[in-house]
């Protein structure tokens, strides 16, 4: 079985549509559907069982929390994390099957946005290549449960990049893949705050996390410049 998990918070315009889509992929496929939710109050949960995912509280808000708890919640022995503005290509569950069946225990897609515009298609280029600096929550991630767990999940001490956190580790233990097909994600965030301007900040907090600021100034740093806020 695969568990999709995808962590939420206020998400009321977009999971059902997302729920749905990806029940349309499914098919008859033995696929569970986890909304692991940080305390919406715009009706995300109810939403999302109507739309037939199951659905778990986090006890903590925050992506990484919330996906480990969807991890602990999942019956699957394959995890695929998926945000909740996010749609993996067509055969994706046939794509992440066969890159595990090939020996590689954790992955992802390329990335691509539903806005067409040249700087976006631009950095999206970019994700085909196997590079950690690359790979960020939006491409999705897959990985099996058991290497998810050695790993010792998500750090829920990370509240911004917490994905590459987690990649960085498990590329120490496992082979990682990037499928040659790619998610499309929502622009909400570089439309909301100007997509130059959005993509600065992003370099800007990636440069600092790696130069070693604390998630609580990155946070803070993430909270003043980024409207349309999630964390």
């Amino acid at each position: 079985m695969i568990s999709i998990i995808i962590p939420t918070f206020n998400e009321a315009d977009q999971i059902a549509s997302t729920i749905n889509r990806l029940k349309e992929a499914i098919g008859a496929s033995d696929v569970e559907i986890i909304v692991s939710d940080g305390g919406s109050m715009d009706g995300t949960m109810l939403l999302a069982k109507e739309s037939g995912a199951c659905v778990s509280l986090s006890k903590r808000k925050g992506r990484a929390a919330q996906m480990n708890t969807g991890a602990a919640f999942a019956k699957g022995d394959l995890l695929y994390f998926l945000h909740a503005d996010t749609i993996p290509p067509e055969g994706f569950l046939a794509d992440i099957v066969q890159a595990v069946t090939q020996g590689y225990a954790a992955g992802c897609f390329m990335l691509s946005f539903d806005y067409p515009h040249w700087f976006l298609k631009a950095n999206c280029w970019f994700t085909r290549f196997d590079v950690n600096a690359l790979r960020f929550g939006d491409q999705s991630l897959f990985v099996t449960k058991a290497s998810f767990e050695q790993a010792g999940g998500f750090c829920e001490q990370h509240i911004v990049l917490e994905d590459q956190e987690l990649i960085k580790r498990l590329r120490k233990q496992v082979r990682f893949k990037v499928i040659n097909k790619a998610v499309v994600t929502s622009a909400r965030k570089y439309l909301e705050n100007g997509i130059y301007r959005t993509q600065g900040i992003f370099f800007i907090i990636y440069l600092l996390y790696r130069i070693g600021f604390s998630q609580q100034k990155l946070v803070r740093i993430y909270k003043k410049l980024i409207r349309q806020d999630k964390l």
